[in-house]
């Protein structure tokens, strides 16, 4: 069973409602969770994708990473917990629908991406100093060091390219939070779990399998090599990635999905009985 297009996106302004209503401490408590959780993907696609690239092809190694990760945002969502990026999406919505204010969209983002990134770490510290390490020494095991790669490759490059490094990663974040945000709305359109877990999976493995930034991925994996000694400093993550990365991943969700799907059923909204 699915609801209609329509439904799906009335469906979305009412989470979004939900979302905008909550307490800071609320959304610091659900962030938290919604960081972790990532991280819990991220950690995971790393350790599957370890090596693979030397025997099966750097195209199976991120098909395996896309795979794996989307444990994360199918917990997310099936247990209501706050994730940036999908709210990007989901409480811009309900402004549209005139469910809530813009005020309450950029708080929520505020509390949101705080709690995001003190969850990413906390997994991130887990990481470092648990299956990365042996034993919590410096010795560093191979899915550390493949952590290592994965931060350098996700800040060097952009560097080394200058201003067009920064509107790669703009671009790739536009990629990715259309993508995640379309793995909600097919998430809300179905009416039983096997159907929400299929409506999320497809999607974020195209995201991760494609190579787009997600920026609260990114504040598990950078933060992870850095503190296993990857040759990236916290300014240059945050300059050369988080915050174009951030940008884009705005733009994909609020405008691309949220502002695309409302007024390609704004007509029909107003037909439906309000719920």
């Amino acid at each position: 069973m699915a609801n209609k297009p329509v439904e799906i996106v009335q469906l979305a302004g009412d989470a979004g409602k939900y979302k905008a209503n909550l307490t800071p401490g609320n959304y610091l408590i659900r962030s938290f969770m919604a960081g972790l959780l990532i991280a819990v993907g991220g950690a995971l696609a790393t350790v599957c994708s370890t090596g693979l690239e030397n025997t099966m092809g750097p195209g199976f190694k991120s098909l395996i990473a896309g795979a794996v990760f989307p444990v994360g945002l199918i917990a997310i969502v099936l247990t209501g917990m706050s994730l940036f990026t999908g709210d990007t999406m989901l409480i811009p919505m309900a402004v549209f629908q005139k469910k809530t204010t813009w005020s309450r969209v950029f708080n929520a983002w505020f509390w949101v991406y705080i709690g995001n990134f003190i969850g990413s770490l906390f997994w991130a510290y887990l990481m470092a100093v648990g299956p990365f390490s042996k034993g919590g020494s410096p010795e560093i095991t191979v899915f550390g060091q493949n952590a290592i790669g994965i931060a350098q490759a996700k800040t060097l490059p952009y560097m080394a390219a200058g201003g067009i490094g920064l509107w790669s990663a703009f671009m790739k974040g536009i990629g990715c939070n259309l993508l995640v945000n379309l793995g909600i709305l097919l998430a809300i359109s179905s009416k039983n779990m096997i159907g929400k877990f299929f409506g999320i999976w497809f999607p974020i493995m195209a995201f991760v399998s494609s190579g787009f930034e997600h920026s609260v991925a990114n504040m598990y994996f950078i933060p992870t090599g850095i503190m296993l000694g990857a040759n990236v400093t916290w300014g240059q993550f945050i300059q050369w990635n988080l915050i174009p990365v951030t940008l884009g991943n705005i733009v994909g969700g609020f405008i691309f999905i949220g502002a695309v799907y409302f007024y390609s059923f704004k007509k029909e909204l107003s037909t439906l009985s309000p719920t």
